[in-house]
């Protein structure tokens, strides 16, 4: 009896999300100011979870300070001399009170300053790892576009103030109410005003744009980017760098 023969269906595949080609561009009063074209090059790129893994993990581990020391038989301090002789006391043979065998004696295989736990990633990678990371932000609604951020003096109540204010225009609640890695606030350029004025918070933290790595954007929950235009031409040329 002749048997049909089997059909084999046809995979779909699904197109990798898109993230909004615009995005609102707020005050610091929280209204809006306009809209601004997010670059293709920056915030369009897919995610790619085992090389945003492995440049954290590396970025976290270059980060790391090796403090844990344990002082070996020849570091430990005593034991010039040969606790007793070698024969005739009944007692096992000794040359040193600084063996491991012996209380306050050298530890063996105990960790020590001189491990590396750097790890080495190219350029290319931490590139790609960044436009993945920033276009997940933007597709995911935490990214925040500010048309500047000026603040006449250091001043923490204003920096509250501008977060509340921000957080009800965005429709961010966590912006404000968030206890811990709530926003990190990407500044164009140095300003000491606002650096100053945001350190106080414990839920927020700032950087400026040239230095933004992958880590430091995946540890907050939202990424508030302040003169968008400058920053996304530096952004642009970071993540295009060969």
């Amino acid at each position: 009896m002749a048997t049909a023969p089997k059909t084999t269906k046809k995979k779909e595949t699904r197109a990798p999300e898109s993230a909004a080609s615009e995005a609102p561009v707020y005050s610091m009063d929280g209204k809006k100011a306009g809209s601004i074209a997010l670059p293709g090059s920056v915030f369009n790129a897919p995610w790619r979870s085992d090389l945003v893994h492995q440049v954290t993990t590396a970025l976290a581990a270059n980060r790391r300070q090796n403090r844990a020391h344990t002082k070996d038989r020849a570091e430990v301090a005593g034991g010039g001399r040969k606790p007793w002789k070698q024969k005739g006391t009944g007692q096992a043979r000794h040359g040193s009170t600084r063996s491991p065998l012996w209380r306050h004696g050298g530890v063996t295989f105990g960790p020590r300053a001189e491990r590396d736990y750097s790890e080495k990633t190219s350029r290319k990678m931490r590139a790609g790892a960044l436009a993945s990371v920033l276009s997940r932000k933007a597709r995911d609604g935490e990214l925040i576009l500010v048309d500047k951020l000026a603040f006449a003096a250091p001043k923490t109540s204003a920096a509250k103030a501008f977060l509340a204010a921000l957080a009800e225009g965005a429709g961010a609640p966590p912006l404000a109410a968030k206890k811990s890695n709530a926003a990190l606030i990407a500044l164009a350029s140095y300003d000491a005003n606002a650096v100053k004025s945001f350190r106080n918070l414990g839920s927020v933290a700032t950087e400026e744009v040239r230095n933004l790595n992958p880590l430091a954007v995946l540890t907050h929950r939202y990424l508030i980017i302040a003169q968008p235009e400058a920053a996304f031409a530096a952004l642009a040329g970071r993540v295009t760098k060969k």
